[in-house]
């Protein structure tokens, strides 16, 4: 498994800080007050892998909880990975977690294949929700309504994603839908073809979720469900490797800790979207909720 994504920079500070003090204490200086701070902290460089699928809610998720436990001082490496590998890594411990778990409807299979080599640490996002969505211009509110609609064809994202999954049933559980396509890729390209057909006032239909940043870019409308092919609201869960409380407990109880609103998640995304880097827009979170960060590390030592 590649790690395609290394989060170091904040650990190049900590080591050319740490050689410092080693050079201070070889001259007889004694350590620094900094360099001895250092020698406190949480994680002290333990290395912490938290994989994830390159959707954009679980972006920001990702890059804020790994900004909180770098400031614990955790060496964290974010590992973009397909769904159904990311759920293998954890069950096999090759990540030690994921904060992607949509149930549960959305990664049901998912959760029954691999659940019970993990640890469900419980829901960090309530109110999620996916189906089918369209541009607010479109004549159309229902998806038993579809007939000809943008070439008979469904816009999705990866192959293997739960929702993609779930549009294939409604494929079949709608006869009005039983001659219509899905076209996969990714959930950026989606985003981009979705933008075109926007700035043409084309017709598209598009595998859409919230979290995401597009509902608060464009003016968007989810397609009724009347056979309850989506399902209802949905909430994220925080998964873990099991071993992973006794070998990093003050992780653990970060990432068990750890939850937080829509709002605040989008608006996180939509920074992101306009053109911040995540890594700068997950640090503006993290020091813009001091409250909210406290919650999540409430009794671990720093």
């Amino acid at each position: 498994m590649t790690k395609t994504t290394k989060r170091n920079w904040k650990r190049l500070g900590l080591t050319a800080g740490l050689g410092l003090g080693v050079t201070l204490i070889a001259a007889g200086c004694g350590a620094t007050e900094d360099s001895a701070s250092m020698e406190d902290t949480v994680g002290k460089g333990q290395e912490i892998e938290l994989a994830y699928v390159e959707w954009d809610d679980a972006v920001a998720t990702n890059h804020v909880v790994a900004q909180v436990l770098e400031d614990l001082g955790y060496d964290v490496t974010l590992t973009p990975l397909d769904n159904a590998i990311m759920w293998e890594a954890v069950s096999t411990g090759e990540a030690d977690a994921m904060l992607s778990a949509w149930l549960p409807g959305t990664h049901g299979a998912q959760l029954e294949e691999y659940g019970d080599k993990m640890v469900d640490l419980g829901g960090n996002l309530e109110g999620a929700k996916i189906g089918l969505a369209v541009p607010a211009y479109m004549d159309v509110d229902s998806i038993a309504d579809l007939t000809d609609q943008a070439g008979k064809s469904i816009t999705g994202i990866e192959p293997g994603a739960g929702i993609v999954a779930a549009a294939e049933r409604a494929i079949t559980d709608y006869s009005n839908l039983n001659d219509w396509a899905i076209e996969t890729s990714s959930s950026g390209a989606m985003t981009v073809t979705l933008k075109q057909a926007i700035e043409n006032e084309e017709d598209i239909i598009i595998t859409a979720w919230n979290p995401h940043w597009m509902f608060s870019a464009y003016d968007l409308k989810y397609l009724d469900d009347p056979n309850g092919t989506f399902g209802g609201e949905e909430t994220i869960h925080t998964m873990a490797r099991e071993g992973l409380e006794t070998d990093m407990p003050e992780a653990y109880q970060v990432l068990d800790q750890f939850h937080w609103t829509i709002e605040d998640v989008e608006a996180l995304m939509l920074a992101i979207y306009e053109g911040e880097s995540a890594e700068d827009a997950a640090a503006a979170f993290v020091e813009a909720n001091p409250d909210l960060v406290a919650e999540w590390t409430a009794g671990v030592a720093k």
